[in-house]
Protein backbone atom coordinates (compact mmCIF):
# COMPACT_ATOMS: atom_id res chain seq x y z
CA UNK A 1 0.00 0.00 0.00
CA UNK A 2 1.04 3.58 -0.62
CA UNK A 3 2.13 5.71 2.35
CA UNK A 4 1.32 9.40 2.90
CA UNK A 5 2.64 11.82 5.52
CA UNK A 6 -0.17 13.91 7.00
CA UNK A 7 1.74 16.84 8.59
CA UNK A 8 -0.30 16.81 11.79
CA UNK A 9 -0.49 14.72 14.99
CA UNK A 10 -3.19 12.17 15.68
CA UNK A 11 -6.05 13.72 17.69
CA UNK A 12 -8.31 10.70 18.14
CA UNK A 13 -10.26 11.13 14.90
CA UNK A 14 -11.63 8.14 13.00
CA UNK A 15 -11.74 9.86 9.62
CA UNK A 16 -9.07 11.90 7.86
CA UNK A 17 -9.12 14.37 5.00
CA UNK A 18 -6.23 14.57 2.50
CA UNK A 19 -5.72 17.44 0.09
CA UNK A 20 -2.86 19.07 -1.81
CA UNK A 21 -0.11 16.78 -3.08
CA UNK A 22 -1.50 13.76 -1.21
CA UNK A 23 -4.90 14.25 -2.86
CA UNK A 24 -3.29 14.64 -6.29
CA UNK A 25 -1.25 11.46 -5.89
CA UNK A 26 -4.18 9.40 -4.62
CA UNK A 27 -6.77 10.66 -7.11
CA UNK A 28 -4.73 11.48 -10.22
CA UNK A 29 -1.60 9.31 -10.06
CA UNK A 30 -2.74 6.15 -8.26
CA UNK A 31 -6.36 6.61 -9.43
CA UNK A 32 -7.73 5.15 -6.22
CA UNK A 33 -11.44 4.83 -5.63
CA UNK A 34 -13.81 4.06 -2.76
CA UNK A 35 -12.53 0.98 -0.94
CA UNK A 36 -8.85 1.54 -1.82
CA UNK A 37 -6.46 1.36 1.12
CA UNK A 38 -3.28 3.23 2.08
CA UNK A 39 -1.14 4.11 5.09
CA UNK A 40 -1.43 7.54 6.72
CA UNK A 41 1.52 8.73 8.83
CA UNK A 42 0.83 11.36 11.50
CA UNK A 43 3.56 13.78 12.58
CA UNK A 44 3.78 12.03 15.97
CA UNK A 45 4.78 8.89 14.02
CA UNK A 46 1.53 7.00 14.52
CA UNK A 47 0.77 5.06 11.33
CA UNK A 48 -2.84 4.22 10.47
CA UNK A 49 -4.37 2.00 7.82
CA UNK A 50 -6.98 3.94 5.87
CA UNK A 51 -9.80 3.05 3.49
CA UNK A 52 -11.03 5.61 0.97
CA UNK A 53 -14.66 6.56 1.48
CA UNK A 54 -15.03 9.40 -1.02
CA UNK A 55 -12.95 11.38 -3.51
CA UNK A 56 -14.23 14.86 -4.30
CA UNK A 57 -12.86 17.53 -6.61
CA UNK A 58 -10.22 18.65 -4.12
CA UNK A 59 -9.97 16.16 -1.26
CA UNK A 60 -9.94 12.50 -0.26
CA UNK A 61 -12.03 11.37 2.71
CA UNK A 62 -10.83 8.15 4.32
CA UNK A 63 -11.74 6.05 7.35
CA UNK A 64 -9.12 4.68 9.78
CA UNK A 65 -9.49 0.91 9.92
CA UNK A 66 -6.39 -0.13 11.85
CA UNK A 67 -2.84 0.70 12.93
CA UNK A 68 0.62 -0.39 11.90
CA UNK A 69 2.60 -1.80 14.82
CA UNK A 70 5.91 -2.80 13.20
CA UNK A 71 8.92 -0.67 14.22
CA UNK A 72 10.60 0.84 11.15
CA UNK A 73 12.94 3.42 12.72
CA UNK A 74 16.57 3.05 13.81
CA UNK A 75 16.92 2.67 17.61
CA UNK A 76 19.22 5.73 17.63
CA UNK A 77 18.53 9.09 15.98
CA UNK A 78 21.26 9.84 13.45
CA UNK A 79 21.83 13.35 12.14
CA UNK A 80 23.88 13.38 8.94
CA UNK A 81 25.93 16.56 8.59
CA UNK A 82 27.76 16.95 5.27
CA UNK A 83 30.02 19.70 4.05
CA UNK A 84 28.19 21.10 1.02
CA UNK A 85 29.15 18.89 -1.96
CA UNK A 86 28.94 19.74 -5.65
CA UNK A 87 26.04 19.21 -8.08
CA UNK A 88 23.27 16.87 -6.96
CA UNK A 89 25.32 14.82 -4.49
CA UNK A 90 23.47 16.21 -1.47
CA UNK A 91 20.17 15.18 -3.05
CA UNK A 92 21.56 11.65 -3.41
CA UNK A 93 22.65 11.64 0.24
CA UNK A 94 19.22 12.84 1.36
CA UNK A 95 17.38 10.24 -0.71
CA UNK A 96 19.52 7.24 0.17
CA UNK A 97 20.16 8.41 3.72
CA UNK A 98 16.41 8.59 4.32
CA UNK A 99 16.01 5.05 2.99
CA UNK A 100 18.72 3.91 5.42
CA UNK A 101 17.08 5.54 8.45
CA UNK A 102 18.63 9.00 8.90
CA UNK A 103 16.67 11.14 11.36
CA UNK A 104 17.84 14.62 10.31
CA UNK A 105 20.08 16.23 7.69
CA UNK A 106 22.22 19.21 8.67
CA UNK A 107 24.45 20.39 5.80
CA UNK A 108 27.21 22.88 6.61
CA UNK A 109 29.60 25.14 4.75
CA UNK A 110 33.04 23.57 5.02
CA UNK A 111 36.38 25.23 4.37
CA UNK A 112 36.82 23.20 1.18
CA UNK A 113 33.23 23.35 -0.06
CA UNK A 114 33.35 24.41 -3.71
CA UNK A 115 29.64 25.21 -3.81
CA UNK A 116 28.76 28.77 -2.83
CA UNK A 117 25.48 28.84 -0.95
CA UNK A 118 22.98 31.32 -2.38
CA UNK A 119 20.59 32.40 0.38
CA UNK A 120 18.23 33.83 -2.26
CA UNK A 121 17.59 30.31 -3.50
CA UNK A 122 17.39 28.76 -0.03
CA UNK A 123 13.61 28.36 0.13
CA UNK A 124 13.41 26.68 -3.27
CA UNK A 125 16.36 24.39 -2.50
CA UNK A 126 14.97 23.35 0.87
CA UNK A 127 11.57 22.67 -0.64
CA UNK A 128 13.19 20.33 -3.17
CA UNK A 129 15.34 18.61 -0.54
CA UNK A 130 12.34 18.10 1.75
CA UNK A 131 10.32 16.67 -1.14
CA UNK A 132 13.12 14.20 -1.87
CA UNK A 133 13.16 13.16 1.80
CA UNK A 134 9.36 12.79 1.85
CA UNK A 135 9.26 10.60 -1.27
CA UNK A 136 12.11 8.44 0.03
CA UNK A 137 10.43 8.10 3.45
CA UNK A 138 7.17 7.03 1.81
CA UNK A 139 8.96 4.54 -0.45
CA UNK A 140 10.94 2.99 2.41
CA UNK A 141 7.92 2.85 4.75
CA UNK A 142 9.29 5.20 7.39
CA UNK A 143 7.17 6.48 10.26
CA UNK A 144 9.45 9.51 10.69
CA UNK A 145 9.90 12.17 8.03
CA UNK A 146 13.50 13.46 8.28
CA UNK A 147 13.94 17.21 8.48
CA UNK A 148 16.39 18.82 6.08
CA UNK A 149 17.84 21.98 7.63
CA UNK A 150 19.36 24.86 5.67
CA UNK A 151 23.17 24.86 5.53
CA UNK A 152 24.84 26.26 8.65
CA UNK A 153 28.30 27.68 9.20
CA UNK A 154 31.04 25.52 10.67
CA UNK A 155 30.79 27.43 13.96
CA UNK A 156 27.03 26.86 14.08
CA UNK A 157 27.68 23.15 13.55
CA UNK A 158 30.02 23.13 16.56
CA UNK A 159 27.40 24.90 18.69
CA UNK A 160 24.65 22.51 17.55
CA UNK A 161 26.84 19.51 18.41
CA UNK A 162 26.60 20.21 22.14
CA UNK A 163 23.05 18.76 22.16
CA UNK A 164 24.23 15.32 20.98
CA UNK A 165 25.33 12.32 23.03
CA UNK A 166 27.52 10.71 20.39
CA UNK A 167 29.61 12.63 17.87
CA UNK A 168 31.82 11.25 15.14
CA UNK A 169 33.63 12.73 12.18
CA UNK A 170 34.82 10.66 9.23
CA UNK A 171 38.44 11.60 8.48
CA UNK A 172 40.19 10.04 5.49
CA UNK A 173 43.65 10.51 7.03
CA UNK A 174 42.61 8.06 9.75
CA UNK A 175 41.74 5.52 7.06
CA UNK A 176 45.08 6.09 5.31
CA UNK A 177 46.89 5.47 8.60
CA UNK A 178 45.00 2.21 9.13
CA UNK A 179 42.74 3.34 12.00
CA UNK A 180 39.82 0.91 12.02
CA UNK A 181 38.60 0.62 15.62
CA UNK A 182 37.15 3.92 16.84
CA UNK A 183 33.87 3.69 14.92
CA UNK A 184 33.31 0.10 16.08
CA UNK A 185 34.08 1.11 19.67
CA UNK A 186 31.62 3.99 19.44
CA UNK A 187 28.91 1.66 18.15
CA UNK A 188 29.53 -0.70 21.07
CA UNK A 189 29.13 2.17 23.53
CA UNK A 190 25.93 3.58 21.99
CA UNK A 191 22.65 3.03 23.79
CA UNK A 192 19.26 2.74 22.14
CA UNK A 193 17.35 6.01 22.28
CA UNK A 194 20.50 8.10 21.97
CA UNK A 195 21.22 10.73 19.36
CA UNK A 196 24.20 10.69 17.02
CA UNK A 197 25.79 13.49 15.01
CA UNK A 198 27.89 12.17 12.12
CA UNK A 199 29.98 14.73 10.22
CA UNK A 200 31.45 14.27 6.75
CA UNK A 201 33.56 16.54 4.59
CA UNK A 202 32.91 17.72 1.03
CA UNK A 203 34.82 16.34 -1.96
CA UNK A 204 38.11 17.83 -0.78
CA UNK A 205 37.65 16.50 2.73
CA UNK A 206 37.88 18.39 6.00
CA UNK A 207 40.93 20.49 6.82
CA UNK A 208 43.18 19.59 9.73
CA UNK A 209 42.04 22.77 11.49
CA UNK A 210 38.40 21.70 11.19
CA UNK A 211 39.23 18.25 12.55
CA UNK A 212 41.05 19.75 15.53
CA UNK A 213 38.10 22.01 16.33
CA UNK A 214 35.66 19.11 16.06
CA UNK A 215 37.80 16.93 18.32
CA UNK A 216 38.01 19.80 20.83
CA UNK A 217 34.17 19.84 20.80
CA UNK A 218 34.04 16.15 21.69
CA UNK A 219 33.96 14.48 18.27
CA UNK A 220 35.74 11.18 17.69
CA UNK A 221 37.58 11.15 14.36
CA UNK A 222 37.17 7.78 12.65
CA UNK A 223 38.39 5.88 9.66
CA UNK A 224 35.70 3.96 7.77
CA UNK A 225 37.64 0.88 6.77
CA UNK A 226 40.77 0.63 4.61
CA UNK A 227 39.28 2.27 1.52
CA UNK A 228 38.81 5.99 0.86
CA UNK A 229 35.12 6.71 0.33
CA UNK A 230 33.55 9.49 -1.73
CA UNK A 231 31.74 12.33 0.00
CA UNK A 232 28.37 10.87 -0.96
CA UNK A 233 29.31 7.29 0.01
CA UNK A 234 30.65 7.79 3.54
CA UNK A 235 27.30 8.84 5.13
CA UNK A 236 25.61 5.76 3.65
CA UNK A 237 28.39 3.53 5.01
CA UNK A 238 27.87 4.90 8.53
CA UNK A 239 24.07 4.54 8.39
CA UNK A 240 24.39 0.99 7.08
CA UNK A 241 26.84 0.06 9.85
CA UNK A 242 24.53 1.51 12.51
CA UNK A 243 21.58 -0.40 11.06
CA UNK A 244 23.60 -3.63 11.00
CA UNK A 245 24.77 -3.14 14.58
CA UNK A 246 21.39 -2.27 16.10
CA UNK A 247 18.94 -4.13 13.88
CA UNK A 248 20.52 -7.16 12.20
CA UNK A 249 22.73 -8.13 15.15
CA UNK A 250 19.85 -8.25 17.62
Amino acid sequence: MQRYFLNRPYRGEQEIRLDGENYHHIARVMRMSAGSRFYGVFSDEKVCICEVEEITGDAVMARITGWETAVKELPVHVTVSCGLPKADKLEWIIQKGTELGAFHFLPFIAERSVVKWDTKKEAKKRERWQKIAREAAEQSHRSHLPKVSPPVSFQQLIEESHTYQYKLVAFEENAKEGEQHRFAEMLSNMSEGGNVLAVFGPEGGLSLDEIKKLEAAGFVSCGLGPRILRAETAPLYVLSAISYHFELMR
